[in-house]
């Protein structure tokens, strides 16, 4: 599918507009999302996705429309992934929940910028070598097994390299000021965490990078497609994160079904590796006659897969056990380290004590998510209260 210079440009802005959009008409303002904003602004998103691929089907033919679908959900799966990271920066940074959004909006751009230099490297380094292939095919086999293993909240820590450095290069400051970046306290200018918020984010992003573009190259190598499902997969991210933050953990098997994913399209480009090798110690640089993966077979793949692990997460007992658990951690934070505001903290209180409600109702064999720390930081939220 040949892609003029035009409709490029067309995109680019289309892309850009609907960013400073949702900048000007729904961030600028810090509040927090209702739901049904969030709904509203999510299924928009998502139709604009599913429209523009639409269009990629009608003026390009089957096989484009195909490789658009398959990229944009499996790329849409990873970003929800991504959004627990996210969860984990927000509450270690205890950001207030009406200020959360201007950070996620940055972060949005920071990858997507991320990702549009990795893909222009990722086309370079195709048409150069062919054995690129064998290089992401095994990128993508080893982050499945990553996925695999299980990591905690622990595993995921804010204070990465670009956070390390930004405190080292400037002041910061200990409070918010606001969704302000920087601040002036006692005559000098220092930096809010909300920076240090958007830089982790940032920081985190690179690293989905490394992961999600070699996927999206082993469904397409049609550059237009891979930046437009990727750049869709992006937009609308931040309405997701509020429409499903309280589903995140109530997902415990996507990790896996992302790991069959991720797995499969490993497989999927060292095949075609084999298919077009020129690597002199493999078949002595002739090409392999193997079996290559069709695109429909690795959409069918891909959705049979993300519905399969989404239906049964839902579905599980221990999932719905272990979305209580975390709620009632949440709100216990929210309480105590992030908001101030005395009726927002009714509110969250009240949450408090229906999520206890539904924590007590647990059933025995899941009473093992309760640790000692659930329980210590309920029991302060209580004193705390009481004090108030």
């Amino acid at each position: 599918m040949d892609v003029s210079a035009a409709v490029w440009w067309l995109t680019i802005l289309g892309i850009v507009a609907l960013l400073a959009f949702d900048f000007f008409f729904h961030v600028r303002k810090a509040h927090v999302p209702t739901l049904r904003e969030a709904t509203i602004w999510s299924a928009l998103y998502v139709g604009i996705a599913l429209l523009f691929g639409v269009g990629v089907w009608w003026f390009g033919g089957s096989e484009p429309g195909a490789e658009y679908f398959a990229g944009y959900v499996t790329e849409k799966a990873l970003s929800v992934d991504n959004l627990f990271v996210f969860l984990v920066i927000m509450s270690s940074f205890k950001v207030p929940r009406a200020d959360q959004q201007k950070a996620l909006l940055f972060g949005i751009v920071f990858s997507l910028l991320a990702r549009s230099a990795f893909i222009v490297l990722g086309a370079a380094l195709i048409n150069l070598f062919a054995w690129v292939f064998y290089v992401f095919g095994l990128v993508l086999l080893i982050t499945a097994g990553n996925l695999l293993k299980p990591e905690g909240e622990e595993s995921h820590s804010p204070d990465n390299l670009m956070v390390r450095t930004a405190r080292r290069l400037v002041r910061t400051s200990q409070e918010y000021d606001g969704d302000r970046l920087f601040t002036t306290r006692n005559g000098r200018r220092e930096m809010t965490p909300m920076l240090l918020v958007m830089i982790a984010l940032g920081g985190t992003d690179i690293l989905f990078a490394l992961d999600s573009i070699p996927a999206i190259f082993g469904l397409t190598q049609n550059v237009y497609i891979v930046f437009t499902a990727t750049a869709f997969s992006l937009l609308g991210l931040r309405q997701l994160y509020f429409l499903i933050d309280g589903l995140l953990d109530r997902l415990i098997y996507l990790t896996y079904g992302l790991a069959v994913i991720l797995g499969f399209i490993g497989v999927k480009l060292i095949l075609h590796a084999l298919h077009e090798n020129n690597v002199p110690f493999i078949n002595d640089g002739q090409p392999v006659k193997v079996v290559e993966i069709s695109t429909g077979l690795s959409l069918c793949v891909i959705i049979g897969v993300l519905a399969i692990t989404v239906i049964a997460s839902l579905l599980s007992p221990r999932g719905r056990s272990r979305n209580t658990v975390s709620r009632v951690r949440r709100h216990a934070q929210q309480y105590l380290d992030i908001e101030r505001d005395p009726e927002v903290r009714e509110e969250i209180y009240r949450r408090l004590l229906d999520e206890e409600a539904r924590l007590r109702a647990l059933p025995a064999r899941h009473r093992d998510l309760v640790d000692d720390r659930l329980i210590s930081l309920v029991r302060r939220a209580h004193e705390e209260h009481d004090r108030a």
